[in-house]
């Protein structure tokens, strides 16, 4: 997506439960191999208590409060996530707008499964500029991997999953009407998708009349196994490789700049998926793009589902990791297949 003009993201922000369980404890309970742990990086996940809705009340109201924002300016409030939020039929969106006491604001739910956090960043910025009088754009991620329904450790092949909430605002700069002063620029956003790789996630399973009606938990390693047996590997690596290639192009060339290894990057930040998978299905390729330092935020957090984006803009902002000119690229995935990418820079 080509931005008019560049936009501000203020307050972002994460927020992370107080529990937490050790890949040393998962191993131990026998919840996950050794192996598999040391090949997922992580030093271990956070365990949520709270309802997801709840947690991304929690985030949001750090993020307008860190922002300066009343929750009576946003507009627009949109929440994203890719697991159960506690209710079968019913608008967490809603409920998060309710809970930060945005009245005026339209809720609206984003299902992109894991890349919901980074479409729903380009779906803000898009109201923001067809929409002048909106005023600021609220977004938040939460999710929470919990027993019975979800095996965060070993439900899936590359991933362990983290219970968390993030929460950004998103604004005009400076020079437009309603603009206000910015932790971060937003200066690009692109999305690319190959929605033939969908059946990773369906795999050989008939539809369904309800939730887990195949089985007591979410296994996503069942649908990678069909989608793998049908030779769907060779498939899914060729068009991951092409995908992000091309996101990650786009993205610089919505902002000027091109993918020739000599980009003013600092950073390139990497989705919070296991180490191992990083290293084989990212690292060589942004590296090879960018030139520039790839950070892997995830040990401690894990996967975050719709909130790794967000997540390391989080992360940029209360690290003060880039100075006014330096630029960060945030990468985002999510199955179906979409990958994301948001270009940024310090203030």
């Amino acid at each position: 997506m080509l931005l008019p003009r560049p936009l501000g993201i203020s307050g972002p922000s994460l927020w992370l439960p107080s529990g937490r369980q050790s890949a040393a404890e998962a191993v131990e309970r026998e919840l996950v191999d050794a192996e598999t742990a040391a090949e997922l990086g992580y030093t271990g996940l956070p365990v949520a208590e709270q309802a997801p809705p709840e947690m991304a009340v929690a985030a949001g109201r750090e993020a307008l409060s860190a922002a300066g924002v009343d929750a009576d300016a946003v507009g627009l409030l949109l929440h994203a996530w890719i697991h159960y939020q506690g209710h079968d039929l019913w608008s967490p969106a809603h409920f998060v707008a309710d809970g930060l006491g945005a009245d005026t604001a339209v809720p609206v739910g984003v299902q992109q499964v894991c890349n919901g956090g980074a479409a729903a960043v380009e779906l803000a910025a898009a109201r923001l500029f067809v929409e002048p009088g909106l005023g600021h754009a609220l977004i938040t991620t939460a999710d929470a991997f919990v027993e019975p329904g979800f095996d965060r450790w070993s439900g899936d092949y590359g991933i362990g999953y983290g219970d968390g909430a993030t929460a950004l605002v998103l604004h005009h700069l400076p020079g437009s009407e309603g603009g206000r002063p910015a932790d971060l620029i937003l200066h690009s956003v692109a999305m690319v998708a190959a929605s033939r790789l969908e059946r990773m996630h369906r795999g050989d399973d008939p539809f369904g009349p309800a939730a887990r009606s195949l089985g007591p938990k979410v296994d996503i390693r069942r649908t990678k196994k069909a989608f793998l047996r049908a030779g769907g590997m060779e498939a899914f690596t060729e068009a991951s490789a092409a995908s992000l290639r091309s996101a990650v192009e786009a993205c610089l060339a919505g902002a000027g700049l091109s993918a020739t290894g000599d980009v003013p990057l600092r950073y390139v930040v990497a989705p919070r998926l296991g180490r191992k998978t990083i290293d084989l299905a990212y690292a060589p390729l942004l590296t090879e793009l960018t030139g520039a330092e790839l950070l892997w935020p995830g040990a401690d957090t894990g996967h975050l589902g719709a909130g790794d984006a967000a997540a390391s803009l989080a992360e940029l902002r209360t690290r003060r990791m880039l100075g006014p000119g330096e630029y960060a690229l945030v990468v985002s995935a999510g199955a179906g297949f979409t990958w994301s990418c948001l270009l940024v820079s310090g203030a």
